[in-house]
């Protein structure tokens, strides 16, 4: 596909934001509950043999879980810079530049699937028509969102600092990607959550994490300033976090799958 075609299909946020911010994602970003390899293994039926696409593979931060089922991984993935950090921690992965809209692998190829953190960018009929395109039949679609948990106050709190500059970015938290289903060829979506937390230094389990932000990322540098200081004072306003040197941040799993149907 064509740098330009490519860049096109690709959310403003995510193209400036991503590509300004690979290396903050990839220490910001939380790892995934043990749950995952259960849900992985019982949900998509990944194991040695099965083929996983991993699309919108970002820095490889889910791509680890799937490499570790066992079954092949391709990885798709548009911008560059996060690709290139894909490949150096993941060597073994083939990975591809490529949208939701067009991955350039062959028809029924896949066995599963895999969105995380990614969905909302794309969730509608292109990419779903697209994703059933390279699923076998019975091939499995599976969703997946690591979440703050925002029933604790602090991180109500700080999500707030963080949505004021979501602008029209598309997010899970709003629920709109679930517009794109039901959606023709696939049966119901199946739901599955999952608690854990991101425990490290401020610096980087709070503060990269939302400097990690697509549409923060893509700020002009006096608004990313603005951010960091909202966060910086919420973090010395609050008991559980002024001066720790580590810290826990409570975090949320969902994840979603669905079934190609036969023809």
């Amino acid at each position: 596909m064509p740098i330009e075609k490519t860049q096109q299909a690709i959310h403003h946020a995510a193209a400036d934001g991503y590509t300004a911010a690979a290396d903050t994602y990839a220490r910001g970003r939380p790892d995934y509950p043990p749950g995952v390899a259960d849900w992985l293994r019982d949900s998509l039926g990944l194991q040695a043999g099965k083929t996983v696409v991993d699309l919108g593979a970002g820095t490889g931060k889910f791509t680890h879980r799937l490499a570790a089922t066992g079954a092949r991984v391709i990885a798709i993935e548009p911008v560059a810079q996060m690709r290139e950090k894909l490949s150096e921690a993941l060597p073994q992965v083939q990975a591809l530049a490529g949208t939701a809209q067009s991955m350039g692998l062959p028809d029924a190829s896949a066995d599963a699937v895999v969105c995380a953190q990614a969905f909302h960018w794309f969730a509608g009929a292109e990419a779903l028509a697209e994703i059933r395109r390279v699923l076998k039949p019975g091939g499995k679609l599976g969703l997946v969102w690591n979440m703050r948990d925002a029933r604790v106050e602090w991180v109500a709190q700080l999500d707030r600092i963080v949505n004021q500059a979501e602008g029209d970015t598309p997010r899970y938290y709003t629920g709109a990607w679930r517009s794109a289903f039901p959606f023709p060829g696939f049966g119901p979506l199946h739901e599955e959550h999952f608690s854990h937390g991101h425990t490290g230094a401020p610096e980087d389990v709070i503060i990269n994490r939302v400097a990690s932000t697509s549409f923060i990322a893509a700020l002009a540098p006096r608004e990313r300033a603005e951010i960091d200081g909202q966060v910086r004072a919420l973090i010395a306003a609050q008991p559980a976090l002024r001066g720790k040197p580590v810290v826990t941040v409570p975090y949320e799993t969902a994840a979603f799958h669905t079934v190609k149907l036969a023809e």
